[in-house]
């Protein structure tokens, strides 16, 4: 009775907010333009004001914007986190190679 009554407590809308971060980056950028499109028509059905509808497609293309920087950003942390690996420090080996190589403009 009590996992029926913790299962009641779930928030429903968590599973939905988890997919739409996981759908593709292109995907979802066409879905958030068309939800503000969708909030422009509703506003413009709303208000009878046909600039309304420019207010959603604005926050929509926002929407898109914002998510294009957040999985940018998301991919940057990645990327620093990568780079701190020792495994892949690129810097340190350039050096080595620097010390070895000889410049006298023959190349073998």
């Amino acid at each position: 009775m009590s996992d029926e009554i913790q299962e009641e407590k779930k928030p429903r809308i968590k599973p939905i907010i988890e997919g739409a971060n996981d759908l593709s980056l292109g995907v979802s950028i066409v879905v958030a333009t068309l939800i503000g499109v969708g909030i422009g028509l509703g506003l413009k059905s709303l208000t009878g004001l046909a600039w309304t509808l420019w207010i959603g497609v604005f926050i929509g293309v926002s929407a898109a914007v914002l998510n294009v920087y957040k999985a940018y950003s998301k991919q940057y942390k990645e990327f620093e986190k990568l780079a701190e690996n020792p495994r892949y420090k690129i810097q340190k080996q350039l050096e080595d190679d620097d010390e070895d190589e000889d410049y006298n403009g023959k190349s073998y």
